[in-house]
């Protein structure tokens, strides 16, 4: 396994090796909530899984997990050898706490309970060889962002943000925070970018403009792109059918595989023999039912 060392094959020294099968850690994140990170995150890992290279995604907002209904993914997963099956739609493995407690239950942990719990996500969790294992964060700098520096070793973090400042100032700490802890800073996601008006065509930025783009370049990492604010996406999230699997052909679809594109170039998925992301998608005709 090529660059094992710094992505994922081998841990860092003191870093427990949970993981040994999966190539690449990636955390997404986001400096506040209401940005549409998880959005990101479920439409990301289908396009990589499209692509034709392995996913897992790992639903790490233990007190608001979304990932299973967003992906359509309402079973339960299965136990083999006292191991944890993860449940598997449209090519992506997943695991979440949404699976393991009733749907109103409301978690109420500290931090060594969550800590706990994440390290289980990896170390009970059969995740077999994977090229991406994509790790859903709460939004915020707290005790899962800590507790997964420690845990494994991430070959970066990709930061999604909504074009205002609001949202921007909380994107600069979140990105210090990783900084601080020796992560890779991937990139950032600018969200719900602009709005285009599905009757006369009109493009409007309804939360500004340019401010991912801006922060990228103040803080000295890529800008992966811009992904607009529109009902299919909203409705894909709703349904548990991610635009990218529901409509590829879309305009929609086509921000998400660029990004796609640019973080498995980032991290030379291509160059360590795997598929390239835009030769494979050109062959997508037919929407992905899943399971």
């Amino acid at each position: 396994m090529a660059d094992e060392h710094a992505h994922g094959g081998q841990s860092p020294q003191g870093t427990p090796n949970f993981i040994p099968g999966v190539k690449h850690v990636i955390a997404v994140s986001s400096g506040k909530g209401g940005v549409g990170k998880s959005t990101v995150a479920a439409n990301l890992a289908c396009a990589l899984a499209l692509a034709g290279v392995k996913v897992g995604l790992l639903d790490a907002d233990l007190y608001g997990p979304n990932i299973p209904m967003m992906m359509g993914s309402t079973k339960g997963p299965e136990q083999q050898d006292g191991k944890i099956l993860p449940v598997e739609n449209y090519g992506v493995k997943l695991i979440s706490m949404a699976f393991l407690v009733p749907e109103d239950t409301p978690l109420v942990w500290r931090g060594p309970m969550v800590h706990q719990y994440l390290q289980a996500f990896f170390r009970d969790v059969l995740w077999g060889e994977l090229d991406y294992l994509l790790i859903d964060l709460p939004p915020g700098t707290g005790d899962v962002q800590l507790s997964l520096s420690q845990m494994v070793p991430l070959a970066g973090a990709i930061t999604v943000t909504t074009p205002q400042e609001v949202a921007l100032y909380d994107v600069r700490k979140g990105m210090a925070m990783f900084q601080k802890v020796n992560v890779p800073l991937l990139g950032i996601i600018e969200n719900m970018s602009y709005f285009v008006c599905g009757h006369c065509g009109e493009r409007t930025e309804i939360f500004s403009h340019g401010g991912g783009e801006r922060a990228a370049e103040k803080v000295g990492v890529p800008f992966l792109g811009r992904i607009p604010i529109d009902p299919a996406i909203r409705d894909g999230g709703d349904s548990g059918h991610p635009i990218v699997v529901a409509d590829p052909a879309s305009p929609q679809a086509a921000a998400f595989r660029e990004i796609a594109k640019k973080v498995m170039d980032a991290l030379s998925g291509t160059e360590k023999g795997g598929p390239s992301i835009d030769s494979l998608l050109k062959k997508i005709k037919q929407p992905f039912t899943g399971n």
